[in-house]
């Protein structure tokens, strides 16, 4: 399905999506996360996409990290994924808001009992003296919850971010690719078209 074919972002994000789960390598899930300090210095790094709906798009983290405190500062991104294999990317800009702790408590009971214990046990973004803290740290959490199920911790939590534009890029020869460009009005979408 091409972006000219439907007028319906979400629609297309979620056929671009399930293409993408088939025949990338590796985390069809992920994407580029850009976010700004108040200030304006930005900031870029690699998030999994772990819910996507017509409220948005979700992503977990620790709020004392550096991008839970840009988020918090600012709390408008910018997200890409890009998908090599099918030579695609999709742009996502928006704000974005905390999601519920019943969301949160949700999520974090799917994950690995390993990656619960690491999100307890990290101190995201600060200094960090030696691996062997860390891990140091990881086992004392292993001893804390030994026997019991993992809480989420209350610096752990996810964000939804509401698309206000989304941009859908497809590769095409000699560089004229196809660029189609929604964004939103009111409860609806408008839909346009960029040069390459």
């Amino acid at each position: 399905m091409t972006a000219t074919m439907t007028n319906d972002p979400l629609a297309l994000f979620d056929s671009w999506f399930a293409e993408a789960r088939g025949s990338e390598p590796n985390d069809s899930n992920a994407m580029a996360l850009a976010t700004t300090t108040a200030d304006g210095r930005p900031s870029l790094r690699m998030v999994l996409l772990k819910g996507h709906g017509p409220d948005g798009f979700v992503f977990y983290t620790n709020l004392d990290s550096r991008k839970g405190g840009e988020l918090a500062e600012n709390p408008h991104v910018a997200l890409l994924f890009h998908w090599k294999s099918l030579r695609r990317q999709i742009r996502i800009e928006g704000p974005v808001e905390p999601v519920d702790p019943a969301t949160a408590d949700a999520y974090f009971a799917t994950r690995s009992r390993d990656s619960q214990l690491g999100a307890w046990a990290s101190d995201q973004s600060r200094p960090l003296d030696a691996r062997a803290t860390f891990e140091a740290r990881f086992a004392e959490m292993e001893a804390r919850f030994a026997g019991q199920d993992v809480p989420r911790p209350p610096r752990w939590s996810g964000w939804r971010v509401n698309p206000s534009r989304i941009e859908f890029w497809q590769d095409r020869a000699h560089r004229l690719h196809e660029r189609t460009l929604f964004e939103r009005a009111g409860d609806g979408w408008t839909k346009g078209y960029l040069y390459p």
